[in-house]
């Protein structure tokens, strides 16, 4: 199904590592599915992200939007920040394309969240435009999660530092709305945002207890480094995904 969004006059389509306590030592590729309750092509999409997290060189992670809840079913997951980020990516990337479901892949790239082929591909591309290319580390020590993003002497672009809290999973009953009686189960669901701090090429870490994720389902975190800013968005340096129950 073809759609205009709302909000631009992109045509809209509405219709992937068991977590760990520490870092891989290879830099891991972010996938965000901007996925809606009230989008019929959505399940697809949903259902590969959900494989991809048995993939321990990505962070992939679900964002739910809240543009689709005038179909007839409120979004129990959404949230206005997550919309606000996706257009922010649309305009930072120059192209105006919002849609569900549409992933994001390393800040960069987007393609449509149900193409296993091309968000593979995106995945290939964002790495030769300068992708992750830091090594951040994220882990569990008693009640508190240590953050180390390091040193990078020829730096040459700041960054942001985010501690993002997630549910590893999410089973929902639909009421209403073009998915009516489906049962979906939604995976690494973005549940709150934290910034950290700045990062401006210099060793830095953060030690944050635990406590402070708590709720909302969170089990699990990850640490993204991302340059440009919440409002323009650019290319993700570095990622780490760690499990905190």
């Amino acid at each position: 199904m073809l759609r205009c969004s709302l909000a631009y006059a992109a045509i809209v389509i509405c219709s992937l590592a068991p977590p760990h306590s520490a870092a891989h030592a290879q830099s891991r590729a972010v996938i965000e599915l901007f996925t809606s309750q009230g989008c019929s092509s959505c399940p697809p999409a949903d259902q590969l992200l959900g494989q991809l997290t048995a993939d321990p060189s990505l962070v992939p992670v679900s964002v739910p939007v809240d543009y689709w809840d005038y179909l007839g079913w409120k979004d129990t997951l959404a949230d206005p920040r997550h919309t606000a980020r996706q257009k922010a990516y649309a305009h930072a990337r120059g192209d105006g394309q919002v849609y569900t479901p549409q992933v994001v892949v390393n800040g960069i790239l987007h393609a449509v969240g149900s193409d296993k082929a091309a968000i593979e591909a995106a995945i290939a591309n964002s790495r030769k435009n300068g992708a992750m290319s830091l090594l951040p580390t994220l882990t569990l020590s008693d009640t508190r999660l240590n953050v180390m993003v390091p040193e990078v002497a020829d730096a040459r672009t700041s960054a942001e530092v985010w501690l993002v809290g997630l549910a590893r999973a999410a089973t929902i009953a639909i009421g209403r709305g073009e998915n009516k009686g489906r049962t979906i189960t939604y995976h690494n669901v973005v549940r709150r945002w934290m910034k950290l701090g700045d990062w401006t090429g210099n060793a830095h870490s953060w030690t944050i207890p635990v406590q402070t994720l708590k709720g909302a389902n969170i089990d699990e975190a990850a640490v993204l480094v991302q340059s440009g800013t919440t409002e323009k968005p650019k290319a993700i340096l570095g990622a780490a995904l760690a499990a905190i129950q």
